[in-house]
């Protein structure tokens, strides 16, 4: 997750806002009609999926918190807080629950598979209550799976409840089954991806001299939510823009600055995340050289991106582009100082990653963002960012990419 930096979300942007945002933002419509969220009968499916990489790897059950995976699995969102809410997914049978018995109306209200639902109230132990679930279903003495959000809290209740268990990683199950989107998961993204492009078309045409960085994301924000939809934003002027995750720094817009905008939106819960970089006002040629340095970077990474191809070898194709240039090598800046991509989907970071060392061979239906990002610290940065998905015959990009330095949507 991108926790280093300061983000603005859309989710709070008022009506009045809206009314009081710039033109460009007040024309905008909702990007909503017509989407198709994920049906039970796909989620039915997943969950199948895990059942068979769970045998697969002798695994007898999966536990889940509130968070991304569960809903993948089961559509339903609970947030976190010291109170138990879990989720079981045996590798034979329905899934189970565990929740709060204060909670239970509430939690019938959003479970929409199984029917096994225990409570615990609160001079009682959540853990005892999952422990006994697992003995019902035959593992209290085999393997556990656990997802990878699970708190360590949480996990540690549980293991002191069941000594007998053994406890190993989630990441063959959930990782396995979700790093592969299906159609209608690309669809969601598709449009996420193409209302983000709406809301940055919308917020960039508000540039103005002298305008905070703040002023420009809340216009994107306003933009997210005219749009019908949630996001979040970050941006970077000038000298700040070579920092990958922005700056706290206070920043005014000045003639030849650098713009950096980044980030993207939540669409039936599958996110978008698109970077553009232009100038305000007419670039330099350092600018338009290092800008087109970056995009044959780009290039090279979605060139690279076929079936069969391992994730480390999409890294390596962008970073010789910009190491040839004399930027390097490896991580040293100026240059590109991490990675070249993400895989996306609920998470707008989540397995698997396009990085040296991941051996993971590329598959169809998985799904990365393409950033290799040029930082010169004391001078600018640029990223230009585009999520693709593969295919059988190659990478196939959600968006259009910027043609130029001063011409950031096709």
């Amino acid at each position: 997750m991108r926790t280093s930096r300061r983000k603005f979300l859309a989710a709070g942007v008022s009506t009045l806002a809206i009314a009081e945002a710039p033109d460009p933002i007040r024309e905008l419509r909702p990007m909503t009609a017509g989407i198709q969220p994920i049906t039970d009968d796909e989620r039915r499916a997943r969950m199948e999926k895990a059942r068979r990489l769970m045998h697969e790897n002798k695994i007898g059950a999966l536990f889940l918190e509130g968070g991304s995976s569960m809903f993948y699995f089961a559509g339903t969102q609970w947030g976190l807080s010291e109170r138990t809410f879990g989720m079981i997914i045996p590798a034979e049978g329905d899934p189970a629950w565990v929740v709060p018995g204060f909670e239970e109306a509430r939690a019938r209200e959003v479970i929409r598979f199984g029917a096994d639902i225990r409570t615990w109230e609160e001079d009682e132990s959540p853990y005892r209550r999952i422990a006994q679930i697992l003995k019902d279903r035959g593992v209290s003495a085999g393997r556990v799976a656990v997802e990878e959000q699970v708190r360590f809290f949480v996990y540690d209740g549980i293991r002191k409840e069941m000594p007998a268990a053994e406890f190993v990683t989630a990441d063959p199950v959930t990782a396995g089954c979700r790093m592969i989107k299906s159609p209608s998961e690309i669809a969601l993204m598709q449009r996420a991806a193409d209302i983000t492009i709406e809301a940055y078309r919308a917020g960039l045409a508000t540039l103005s001299e002298g305008m905070r960085h703040t002023d420009l994301a809340q216009n994107i924000m306003a933009a997210y939510a005219a749009l019908g939809v949630e996001g979040e934003i970050s941006v970077s002027f000038g000298k700040n823009t070579a920092f990958p995750h922005g700056s706290i720094e206070p920043q005014k817009l000045r003639p030849g600055d650098m713009v950096l905008i980044d980030d993207g939106c939540v669409v039936e819960g599958y996110r978008s995340d698109i970077t553009r970089t232009v100038v305000f006002g007419k670039p330099t040629d350092r600018q338009r050289e290092i800008w087109s340095l970056e995009r044959k970077a780009q290039d090279a990474a979605f060139a690279a991106a076929k079936p069969g191809a391992t994730c480390e070898s999409v890294d390596t194709a962008a970073r010789k582009v910009i190491t040839d240039f004399g930027f390097g090598p490896d991580y040293k800046v100026p240059g590109l100082p991490h990675r070249t991509g993400h895989g996306i989907g609920l998470d707008m970071h989540e397995w698997t990653y396009l990085v040296r060392g991941n051996k993971t061979r590329l598959q169809p239906g998985m799904c990365f963002s393409d950033e290799p990002t040029i930082s010169i610290y004391g001078e600018f940065g640029v990223r230009l960012e585009d999520c693709m998905y593969i295919t059988d015959t190659g990478a196939r990009m959600f968006t259009k990419q910027s043609p130029a330095i001063d011409q950031p949507f096709a």
